[in-house]
């Protein structure tokens, strides 16, 4: 029992150096004008993502939100071709999995921004079958790219044998807002 024990908080002390070891995330993107500069502490499993917007953009809002993991990533795009910019932001959660999520914002027409809403992945059972996290984030010509390794049934954590899954999303309008759409015939699997 104390052996278990011993090896649940060595386990627990290397996943909370490895968070620590992320650092803080602190990047300025520009696009079209607009500058992003966002920030996170990446201190612990929920932290504080902030993002100011400046440049071409007029009476635009600080963005400050709470986040349920760590920021690793984040890049600028024109996903809808509209002549003003977006900011993409990559979270991964704390623990074993590492599940991932973005975090968007649509800049409009220079003097408003609005989310950009990204469906859960169990919305396409497709999409998620053999999904256990590790994602990475990239945005590819139009298209957001989710990429994770694939897990089949009594693989362990650490050892997907399923190869890889790429998922590719566009930016759809909605009534007031913005919403990343899975492209279904974009799907990939790779071994």
């Amino acid at each position: 029992m104390i052996r278990i024990l011993k090896l649940a908080l060595a386990l627990a002390a290397m996943m909370f150096s490895q968070a620590s070891a992320q650092g803080a995330f602190n990047k300025t993107l520009t696009l079209q004008g607009v500058n992003f500069h966002v920030t996170c502490a990446n201190e612990g499993s929920q932290n504080t993502l902030r993002i100011v917007p400046s440049g071409a953009v007029h009476n635009v809002r600080n963005i400050e939100q709470q986040i349920d993991g760590s920021v690793i990533g984040a890049e600028v795009a024109d996903l809808d071709g509209n002549g003003t910019p977006e900011i993409y932001v990559f979270v991964q959660s704390a623990g074993s999995g590492s599940y991932g999520t973005v975090v968007g914002h649509a800049v409009n027409r220079g003097s408003s921004i609005t989310s950009i809403v990204m469906p859960e992945l169990t919305d396409d059972a497709r999409a998620a079958s053999g999904y256990m996290g590790r994602d990475r984030f990239s945005v590819a010509g139009d298209r957001l790219v989710r990429q994770f390794p694939v897990y089949r049934d009594g693989d362990p954590n650490a050892a997907p044998s399923g190869g890889t899954r790429q998922l590719h999303y566009r930016l759809v309008p909605r009534e007031a807002s913005w919403a990343l759409q899975l492209v279904p015939g974009e799907t990939k699997d790779s071994r």
